[in-house]
């Protein structure tokens, strides 16, 4: 029996073990068979017995054994022992292996043999698992065999450079001189290892590119053979002339052309000439037409060229292979943004991959279809988008409606359309918005006056229909309570009517409070708006004292608290409901102090020319006292004058009986806030200021001004206390301070201090301002008193 049928026959026999322990155990007894086959020393059948713990390896069993019989093998003069030392020397060894040194003065030896394939050995098991050290041991013979006159050892010897220069970059001068000389080869081989070579030379130092672009010429000349070259069935690949040595020809050329006019001049007519003649019907002719559109893209271009590569991006798109579109849309996901027209051209194409059923096309395709929208095809483009919406998988549901959102809110033709198509969203996929969504919308309609009724009418039909959509029902509460007199009315021109009773509201908001579907913020904004309606209806105003007061023992603890102030609102304050409750001015989103929802806004000071509040004493008139209190609910734009004449009994009274809303509460002056400036240097102030302060708890906020002629850009506070303290930072209202003390930057820092040790705080500032980076540390030992004021819970 010869020896490669044992290898078979052992083959055979691990192939045929039922179990896994089976299997074990004729691996065992292979092992052993072959540890006693290496004892004997030199018997003839080591490089079979060699063979055999290779395949035992592949099985993925320990083989690390026969490392020094590899060794043995490698320097034997037999090149069947010599071919299989290499291959169990490219898998068992590494440069981690202290035996893999042990075969350089081998490998060295062997690539001046005078066969031409032990030295193909050699420099294959080099290129494979050579370390740093051997590269440059046998840099120099690699160098030599680069000029050899065989083209067979002279491609794997280009391809065990690269490997020399990545192990080794500072080796990258030796080859650079013999890698041009290599574009003058006929064989496809070399030329295919001469531009991987040059093209790692090239991305390694800025000053071999310089040189080498002086080679674009003759990598055109070697293209436009290729692409002009008749049929070769040595070469041929699918009606393609040797396509892997032309993606490698167009990735160098689109190093050798990025950022550099000449360059790029001398490849436009074959770039162009590339994409008109190739075929694209199979995958060969599709992967040369990608690298050639990359190419063009990357390249300073002429328009012309870079429409027609947008063009076969979208002949990609018709691709039946959903692997092509995808890198398709992929690519013009990359280049909508300087080639939008063009892009736009392949409208329709894009959005109809919507409708594939792959997920990740499908997920490529609407990022490239909100890309796309502008404001002259914002209807036809939404138009697409919402039907997706109602279709697409769960993952992107939340992705479309943000995207959606965006869109709208950048190009809406009318506030009527803006308004229609949230709503629709909220409808279609109102669980998978994001939390700004109901205050962002709730901004956009009241600064729509007169979509007010037709906004309500729509909403109230919504919130019947469907109360699952949370979004939708907080939305839809929320205007029902504002505007619930122009829903009872029954009259509204831009919607057919539905004649609405009160007790058809109040029926509508008690079943979004009981449904077990609705939230506790849900639920909140159903109670405030059956409040609210108590000064828009007349008839029911007991059954909405009646339904306030259920939830004044409520476990949730927000109902509970709005249910009890609203009661006092009905019981004490009676007189001053209406006013109280009365519908609440235009919001503005951009005021100071209200993001609605967007975290990236900064906090504006007011305008020092407009009258301030009271900030100081008790107020003179009870209108002052109900505007206060409105301004306690979410602020008025209307400032409150100060009456010169002296406060009256009456006025004071009522101001106690104000201030005795949650019960108990005395009337005490309203102190200014302590703040103490921590830092300032550069035009950038830092002042803090104590907001809460117990045995063991200190709140404060550290609030930021700019003072100069610039905004302070990438502004950031670290903090650092000592361990026995505990620290959170909140997010702050910004990054960006704009000048001329226009604005601030806020941000709230909690201090946990159990073992009350002596608090101390070390504050990192960091910021740009006029391209210049600054960075400081500022040490607060201690922290000033909070301001002693009365507090008041919000409605």
């Amino acid at each position: 029996m010869t020896p490669s049928v044992r290898l078979q026959e052992m083959i055979r026999v691990i192939r045929s073990a039922r179990t896994q322990g089976e299997e074990r155990g004729i691996i065992q007894r292979e092992c052993a068979d072959i540890r006693a086959q290496f004892r004997q020393g030199d018997n003839g059948e080591r490089s079979h017995s060699l063979a055999k713990l290779l395949y035992v390896h592949m099985l993925g069993y320990p083989a690390h054994f026969g490392q020094m019989e590899c060794v043995r093998l490698i320097a034997s003069p037999r090149y069947s022992e010599k071919r299989i030392g290499y291959l169990g020397a490219m898998m068992l060894l590494d440069e981690k292996q202290d035996a893999s040194l042990l075969i350089t003065n081998s490998i060295k030896n062997d690539l001046s043999h005078s066969s031409q394939y032990v030295q193909s050995l050699a420099l294959c098991t080099l290129a494979c698992m050579g370390s740093a050290e051997m590269c440059r041991d046998l840099a120099p013979e690699i160098e030599r065999l680069l000029r050899a006159s065989n083209s067979y050892i002279k491609k794997k010897a280009t391809l065990c450079a690269v490997h020399i220069i990545r192990k080794v970059p500072e080796l990258a001068e030796l080859f650079t001189p013999t890698a041009r000389s290599l574009l003058s080869e006929k064989n496809h081989g070399v030329l295919h290892g001469a531009v991987v070579l040059i093209t790692e030379l090239c991305e390694r130092n800025p000053d071999t590119l310089n040189q080498f672009r002086k080679a674009v010429p003759e990598l055109v000349q070697i293209m436009k053979g290729l692409v002009t070259s008749s049929y070769s069935p040595e070469h041929n690949v699918a009606g393609i002339s040797d396509p892997f040595l032309q993606v490698r020809i167009l990735r160098l050329l689109r190093i050798l052309g990025h950022n550099n006019e000449t360059a790029s001049d001398a490849m436009n007519d074959l770039l162009a000439q590339v994409a008109t003649n190739t075929d694209s019907s199979k995958t060969a002719g599709s992967a040369v037409l990608y690298e050639t559109v990359l190419t063009i893209m990357d390249i300073n271009s002429e328009s012309g060229l870079r429409v027609l590569a947008v063009n076969i991006l979208g002949r990609f798109l018709l691709n039946n292979d959903r692997n092509i579109r995808y890198i398709s849309m992929t690519s013009l996901q990359k280049i909508v943004q300087t080639d939008h027209n063009a892009v736009q051209r392949h409208r329709g194409t894009i959005v109809d991959c919507l409708k594939d059923q792959d997920t990740s096309v499908k997920r490529r395709a609407l990022e490239l279809s909100l890309a796309l929208v502008s404001a002259v095809n914002i209807r036809s483009m939404m138009k697409e988008l919402l039907i997706f919406l109602s279709t697409c998988p769960p993952e992107l549901r939340s992705q479309t409606a943000s995207g959606i959102f965006n869109a709208a809110e950048r190009y809406s033709p009318s506030k009527r359309w803006h308004i229609d198509t949230i709503l629709h969203v909220l409808t279609t996929a109102g669980g998978d918005v994001r939390d700004e969504t109901v205050p962002n919308l709730i901004q956009l309609i009241t600064t729509a006056s007169e979509l007010h009724c037709y906004t309500v009418h729509k909403l109230y039909r919504a919130l019947v229909k469907d109360i699952s959509q949370q979004s939708l029902v907080q939305v839809a509460c929320w205007c029902i309570g504002e505007y619930g007199d122009l829903l009872l009315k029954g009259e509204c021109e831009e919607i057919e009517p539905v004649q609405v009773t009160e007790d058809d509201v109040l029926d509508a908001l008690e079943t979004v409070l009981q449904s077990h579907m609705s939230s506790p913020a849900t639920r909140g904004f159903a109670l405030t708006s059956t409040m609210k309606l108590s000064t828009r209806i007349t008839d029911n105003v007991d059954r909405i004292r009646s339904i306030v007061s259920i939830y004044g023992s409520c476990i949730d603890l927000e109902l509970q608290q709005r249910a009890v102030e609203y009661n006092a609102l009905f019981k004490k304050y009676d007189h001053m409901r209406a006013a109280v409750l009365e519908r609440m001015p235009v919001m503005d989103k951009n005021s100071p102090g209200h993001t609605n929802g967007d975290t990236s806004g900064e906090i504006k000071e007011p305008d020092p020319s407009k009258p301030k509040p009271v900030e100081a004493g008790l107020l003179a008139e009870p209108a002052s006292q109900v505007c206060d209190l409105l301004d306690l609910l979410g602020g008025t734009d209307t400032p409150i004058q100060p009456n010169p004449a002296p406060a009256s009994t009456a006025t004071t009274t009522s101001s106690a009986d104000l201030l005795d809303l949650l019960g108990g509460l005395e009337p005490t002056p309203v102190l200014q806030t302590v703040t103490v400036t921590v830092y300032e240097k550069n035009g950038l102030s830092l002042k803090i200021q104590c907001d809460r302060q117990t045995e063991t708890e200190v709140t404060v906020t550290l609030i930021s001004s700019n003072s100069t002629q610039t905004d302070i850009t990438n502004f950031n506070l670290q903090a650092a206390v000592p361990k026995s303290v505990q620290l959170q930072m909140k997010a702050p209202s910004g990054n960006v301070i704009p000048a001329h003390g226009l604005g601030q930057v806020t941000q709230t820092v909690l201090l946990n201090n159990p073992n009350k040790v002596s608090l101390k705080m070390r504050i990192r500032v960091s910021y740009s301002n006029q391209g210049a980076v600054h960075q400081d540390t500022v040490q607060i030992d201690s922290f000033p008193s909070p301001a002693s004021q009365p507090s008041i819970s919000p409605l």
